[in-house]
């Protein structure tokens, strides 16, 4: 979410003519995010976000979209695409895909701050995506995964400055690292991918929406949850051993991880360290913006992540480890696998 391209007012007026929104009051960018341009669109009829889509291709907007409303069908809580008159969800500006989305009503949390729970519904939420994305039969190719952000980072280095010589050999050691031991043959299905706490909404105690699918794809269970715990769970400089726990219970109370899952989710969480950092600092490096109202994120927060988690700097790591190497209930495990067998 940032702001990238300016869009013309009579585009504008068009689009809530065309979207039903009603006249124009006001349009605002939102800076927040370093991926597409939002704004925020205030009519007649109510408040709406509109999204330019900055890096997806069209076919890519689409499947983004057509996975929105089949969740939304099975009444999971994500953004919710509007059709123009003709039934069309996006329109073309410039060769960039636009589009309208409903304005959800809610409050950001603040990741240090969430309640225990508000952290298991988190946890809860995450796991009945996992759930119902398995109804879901289209592929969706994943941008970030291993290799792609390996390549990524092959194309940031070369602009890296001098200072960054050891941020860069830790780096270079980790995708060696993780070529060697990121297990690969793990249960898949659709996943947010992005799963921060300003891509969700609440209203007290209840989760009104999960935001930005812009990363979701068809990919590990685990990778989602690593990514989530690296989000929620790391507070003060290390990994806080309730709220993983808190998190975790809710995601187990609608699926339960399998032992092969437990094994991986150390070598995951190092991934999605791994996968922002580069992330972050390619945008930072190679997507200049001249003229564009952006905020950076810090890649320093998970390079700080991934120092913890491969043990260069304390951080809650071991106790993290000893709750994983505990947390797998073979017994647990056995009754869901015998009840899924007698279901089917």
């Amino acid at each position: 979410m940032a702001v990238y391209t300016e869009l013309q007012k009579t585009f504008l007026e068009e689009l809530a003519e065309e979207y039903s929104c009603g006249r124009v009051a006001s349009v605002t960018g939102i800076p927040e995010g370093s991926v597409n341009s939002i704004y925020l669109l205030e009519a007649a009829k109510g408040k709406f976000l509109l999204r330019v889509d900055e890096v997806k291709t069209e076919s890519e907007v689409r499947r983004e979209i057509d996975l929105l409303t089949f969740l939304r069908k099975h009444g999971f809580p994500c953004p919710h695409p509007v059709q123009d008159r003709m039934g069309r969800y996006y329109r073309d500006y410039q060769g960039k895909c636009v589009s309208i989305y409903k304005f959800q009503e809610g409050r950001v949390p603040v990741a240090g701050r969430l309640r225990p729970t508000q952290l298991e519904t988190i946890g809860r939420t995450l796991g009945e995506l996992h759930v119902i994305g398995k109804g879901y039969k289209k592929g969706i190719d994943n941008r970030f995964s291993f290799e792609r952000i390996a390549d990524l980072y092959l194309s940031v280095r070369t602009r890296l400055p001098n200072y960054f010589r050891k941020i860069a050999r830790t780096l270079e050691d980790e995708i060696e690292y993780l070529t060697r031991y990121l297990e690969g043959k793990l249960p898949k299905g659709v996943i947010h991918g992005d799963l921060f706490a300003d891509n969700l909404l609440f209203r007290g105690e209840k989760l009104t929406a999960v935001l930005d699918f812009e990363a979701a794809c068809r990919g590990k269970f685990i990778f989602d949850i690593a990514t989530a715990v690296n989000a929620l769970c790391f507070v003060d400089g290390g990994y806080s051993l309730d709220k993983f726990r808190f998190l975790l219970h809710g995601y187990e109370s609608v699926r339960t991880l399998s032992l092969a899952e437990w094994d991986a989710f150390p070598n995951e969480l190092r991934y999605s360290s791994l996968r922002f950092t580069v992330t972050r600092l390619h945008d930072f490096f190679l997507k200049p913006a001249p003229g564009a109202v952006r905020v950076d994120h810090d890649f320093g927060e998970f390079f700080d992540r991934l120092r913890v988690l491969r043990r260069e700097k304390e951080g809650g790591m071991e106790a993290l480890l000893m709750a994983m190497a505990t947390g797998y209930d073979y017994r647990k495990y056995q009754k869901v696998k015998a009840t899924e067998r007698l279901k089917a």
